[in-house]
């Protein structure tokens, strides 16, 4: 039993069998978050039948460095982030640079069209509203008729 107990300390995860795909997740989006430059966070909410999407992208220039598209049935949303500032003082100079591009997308049914989206810039924060998305969510009866359905028998088929 000693040696059980030995092992399972020097494993990290033993005792919690979802710890390497969480930590193997992590990895995953650290490599395509510095793949990407950056992944700015979006945040989707309903409202009424429209869904707004709100993307985090303080410091940019949205007509300029944005741009919104449907693409493939998907809302794409793509930039660039430039930004470089110095500083001077004391005989020293301090240059920091950030930069990088960046692509959200996110799936759109097939009814919406590029004229069902409007997009807006405030404070940071880009708005992206795209009207129509659930309308027809409802639910739908689908009427049941008594009786067997109308399958055509392998002998009529073959009659013709």
């Amino acid at each position: 039993m000693s040696n059980l107990s030995v092992w399972a300390r020097r494993d990290p995860f033993a005792r919690d069998p979802f710890a390497q795909f969480d930590a193997l997740f992590r990895r995953f989006a650290e490599v395509e978050e510095r793949r990407a430059g950056f992944v700015p966070a979006a945040e989707i909410a309903r409202d009424g039948d429209d869904a707004v999407v709100r993307l985090e992208l303080p410091g940019l220039d949205a007509e300029k460095d944005v741009t919104v598209e449907i693409e493939g049935g998907r809302l794409v949303v793509r930039g660039e982030r430039r930004d470089e500032r110095s500083e001077e003082g004391d005989g020293r100079t301090l240059r920091e640079v950030r930069y990088g591009a960046f692509r959200r997308s996110f799936g759109l049914p097939a009814h919406v069209t590029a004229d069902a989206v409007t997009a807006s810039y405030d404070a940071g924060v880009l708005t992206v509203r795209v009207s129509g998305v659930h309308a027809g969510d409802g639910a739908r009866r689908i009427p049941v008729t008594a009786g067997s359905p109308a399958i055509e028998s392998p002998e009529e088929n073959t009659a013709a």
